[in-house]
């Protein structure tokens, strides 16, 4: 049913954090694959791979580069982009099937993007403060992750290899009207 993107930069916690959170998914058969990008080439996220039962591509460019070239190697009709580290809360599964239920029901292409959750360890300075301001007032961030259907993913264009911060320009060119904010919540790192 669904093919999960997680582009890491050879850091090995951040990602096994996030396939920890991805096992249910994958016991309940949401989750047909979990495609491991890395750009670093240190061999640490392929051995991650190997141990976890994850396909490993590494790949040498930009970050949406990356994005693009696992999207065009996943498998299934749906697609979700996780960043390393992204934590999803429990309930993302049964949220998670009824979304792309619905979607598919509807003919409408939509999007689903995870509610944002500080990390309980992360810093509660004025800069935390001031970037749930940002999210609040701009919109979703990348780092929320986001549930595609991958033929409305392609119709959009995907992660443009050469643009920058191609991942905050694919969450534009939804816009409001197409994109769900889910209930189910991510923990960013």
């Amino acid at each position: 049913m669904l093919s999960v993107i997680i582009p890491t930069e050879g850091a090995e916690q951040p990602a096994v954090a996030t396939l920890a959170a991805l096992v249910p998914g994958a016991a309940a058969g949401v989750v047909r694959e979990v495609l491991l990008v890395d750009r670093a080439g240190t061999g640490v996220i392929e051995r991650v791979a190997d141990v976890a039962g994850c396909r490993f591509l590494a790949f040498d460019g930009s970050r949406a580069a990356a994005l693009a070239a696992g999207a065009r190697q996943a498998r299934s009709p749906w697609l979700m982009f996780l960043h390393a580290g992204a934590v999803l809360d429990t309930g993302w599964i049964d949220e998670t099937t009824q979304f792309i239920q619905r979607v598919s029901d509807s003919g409408s292409p939509r999007a689903g993007i995870f509610r944002y959750a500080r990390s309980p360890y992360a810093d509660t300075g004025l800069g935390e403060g001031l970037k749930f301001i940002a999210r609040m007032i701009a919109g979703p961030w990348a780092d929320q992750g986001l549930l595609i259907a991958r033929d409305h993913y392609e119709r959009l264009g995907g992660h443009a290899p050469n643009a920058r911060r191609s991942e905050a320009r694919l969450l534009r060119q939804l816009g409001r009207s197409s994109r769900t904010l889910l209930r189910s919540r991510i923990i960013v790192a």
